[in-house]
């Protein structure tokens, strides 16, 4: 332990004494990615109730603030979590200095941190077991189209916190790399120690950020090579995952930003043992900066898709309450425009200790086709990473220290910048919209389109995808407000020029969800009223289902799947989230007073009729390069 750690020393007396490290009272030590130095951020702490209590101005002051965002607070959105007692930490910054990361390692403690009955709160064959339930019980039934399930390592720590806490820290400062924040936080009661990869959404001078990371490349012994790498990149598993973490995020985009967003990208995200790829959405927003978090709690890179529902399959399915884990850090900083910038990680790859006990929550992302033995082995290859990336050494089971700077460390390659690599990573996005990668016109008013003079009703049905339709029926001239299934009156329904149908999880034969029973209300209302209506995915599937086609599951579901259809004589690449359809005998052509698409099994695609249109897939996704286009197309044709 260095001197800079005496105990009952306070702030002014560091000072004065030349120590830079706070030795009580609460502080977070920041060292952000392409900086020099490390941040140390001193104040009051102050726990409140919802993010529009972080209390960005004192006596009218402006003041920068710190907060720690459990995941819980997802249920400022109407969704479902956990109860537990991770409070909504904020620091109110009283005192902001920046010193040079040499500087700083050279008052960090190395002091070995032995952990003790160390092992995961759930074993290998339960966690299996769950990743089996949750394909076959949620995806399977049409729930979403992945989740991310997580499981605890812990251990217990018989050392003071705070040495921990800045071992931990030095550990990291000296040999994790690609981290877009390293960062250790110390309050009473809770310490994080954590090297988040992705910034989760940012906010400065009105241009939001958000940095969808999927995929996660484990380095094999002796690191990365360019072969390994490329099997990684080639993998179908891990390209859908990182598409359909996009989309999820686009959601959010189009519901904070007039412009909807816009994707760059795809990237490597290249760590010390691990390798991600992402992508990067901006776009436009004046929004209060705790709004804008509201909006988009949390990634769905630690939770699924879709959102509502995927917290609702977590609380199903994990045993316990995530605390911090999927949440985020939050820095809040005053600008010149009498506002606040916004800076918000996520938190994963983190640490916590808590009445010692260390907590090292590490998920999977299970798919269609995920492998249980697969994603077991991906929650040991994520806690090692933590582990041996803060150099903590189990009794049980032993890690390398990355403390101890005799431990062979392989020389880091970027393989980035290969050729070959690079044009692996680019190909990905030939699949992909071209609405949605080129920059946009747009702004919170209509923009001047085929439809303009207007309105559209988009009723969500608990898929936020309900933001990016209504971004792209504004791009088309439709004057669009979305509204919630359980919120929308009759009256509304009955106003709009258009009533779209939004999609949503579950069974569209489910007689027993409310949810499913006033989309049919809003289906049928539009039919006999002879109102102009389209219907996107599930509510397609209610449409075909009050004409008298049947519906089932198919065989694999269609989450995240991009296919080329007829949509009434033109062919379109489209993307599909669905586990139902609706079925006809092949070579049926209509039914009732409807025209449809279908394929060689009958599966049906898309419906026409008087004021009404439908389409089974998502034509606002990334994955729908003709989307755009078969949208007005089916718009006209309602409209007509």
């Amino acid at each position: 332990m260095t001197g800079s750690l005496t105990p009952e020393t306070d702030p002014a007396a560091d000072a004065a004494q030349g120590s830079t490290i706070p030795t009580s009272g609460a502080f977070v030590l920041l060292a952000r990615q392409g900086s020099p130095d490390v941040e140390i951020l001193t104040g009051e702490v102050s726990d409140v109730d919802l993010l529009a209590d972080i209390p960005l101005t004192v006596d009218e002051v402006p003041r920068e603030v710190f907060a720690l965002v459990p995941y819980r607070q997802v249920r400022e959105r109407g969704f479902s979590a956990h109860e537990d007692d991770a409070p909504l930490r904020t620091l109110i910054v009283d005192r902001h200095v920046r010193v040079p990361r040499a500087e700083l390692i050279a008052e960090l403690p190395t002091t070995p941190i032995p952990l003790a009955d160390a092992g995961f709160d759930i074993s290998d064959e339960e966690y299996a077991e769950i990743v089996r339930t949750v394909i076959r019980d949620e995806i399977g039934r049409g729930e979403g189209a992945n989740f991310v399930i997580r499981r605890d390592y812990v251990a217990g720590v018989d050392a003071d916190p705070r040495v921990a806490a800045l071992t931990w820290f030095r550990a990291l400062l000296e040999h994790e790399r690609g981290a877009y924040w390293t960062f250790a936080v110390i309050t009473e009661g809770h310490i994080a120690v954590g090297a988040s990869p992705e910034a989760h959404v940012s906010a400065q001078g009105g241009v939001v950020t958000m940095n969808p990371i999927s995929g996660t490349f484990r380095h094999p012994a002796g690191g990365a090579t360019k072969e390994s790498l490329t099997e990684f990149l080639r993998s179908t598993k891990e390209t859908e995952e990182l598409f359909m973490v996009v989309d999820e995020e686009l959601k959010m985009m189009s519901a904070v930003c007039s412009d909807g967003g816009r994707i760059t990208g795809p990237h490597l995200k290249e760590m010390s043992r691990l390798t991600h790829t992402e992508y990067m959405l901006r776009g436009s927003s004046r929004m209060d900066p705790r709004e804008i978090l509201r909006e988009t709690m949390f990634a769905p890179t630690v939770t699924g898709s879709p959102m509502q529902n995927a917290c609702t399959v977590i609380q199903r399915h994990e045993r316990t309450p995530r605390g911090y884990y999927s949440g985020v850090a939050a820095l809040f900083t005053p600008n010149a425009e009498g506002g606040h910038d916004l800076d918000a990680p996520i938190l994963i790859r983190t640490a916590y200790l808590v009445d010692g006990r260390l907590r090292v929550p590490v998920g999977a992302t299970l798919v269609r086709h995920s492998d249980p033995a697969g994603e077991v082995g991906e929650t040991h290859g994520k806690a090692a990473g933590v582990l041996g990336a803060i150099g903590a050494i189990s009794r049980d089971v032993p890690v390398v220290s990355a403390a101890d700077p005799d431990a062979p460390q392989p020389e880091p390659v970027s393989l980035a910048a290969d050729p070959e690599i690079a044009e692996l990573l680019a190909s990905r996005n030939s699949r992909l919209a071209p609405f949605w990668m080129n920059p946009q016109d747009g702004s919170e008013e209509t923009l001047a389109g085929p439809f303009s003079g207007s309105s559209a009703l988009v009723v969500d049905a608990e898929d936020r995808f309900t933001t990016m339709l209504a971004h792209q029926l504004r791009h088309l001239g439709l004057n669009a407000t979305i509204v919630p299934w359980n919120e929308v009156t009759d009256e509304q329904v009955s106003a709009a020029d258009l009533v779209v149908a939004g999609p949503g999880p579950g069974d569209p034969r489910d007689d027993t969800s409310a949810r499913i029973r006033r989309m049919r209300e809003v289906v049928a209302a539009r039919r006999s009223g002879e109102q102009p209506l389209v219907a996107v995915c599930l509510s397609h599937q209610i449409l075909a289902d009050s004409v008298g086609i049947d519906l089932g599951p198919l065989d694999s579901p269609h989450q995240g799947v991009q296919k080329t259809v007829d949509v009434f004589g033109e062919p379109a690449s489209v993307g599909f989230y669905n586990t139902f359809t609706a079925r006809v005998s092949p070579g049926t052509t209509t039914v009732a007073d409807l025209e449809l698409s279908a394929d060689d099994r009958g599966d049906v695609y898309a419906l026409r009729g008087p004021r009404t249109a439908s389409v089974q897939g998502h034509l606002e996704s990334i994955l729908s390069r003709d989307g755009l286009h078969t949208l007005e197309r089916l718009v006209s044709q309602a409209l007509a």
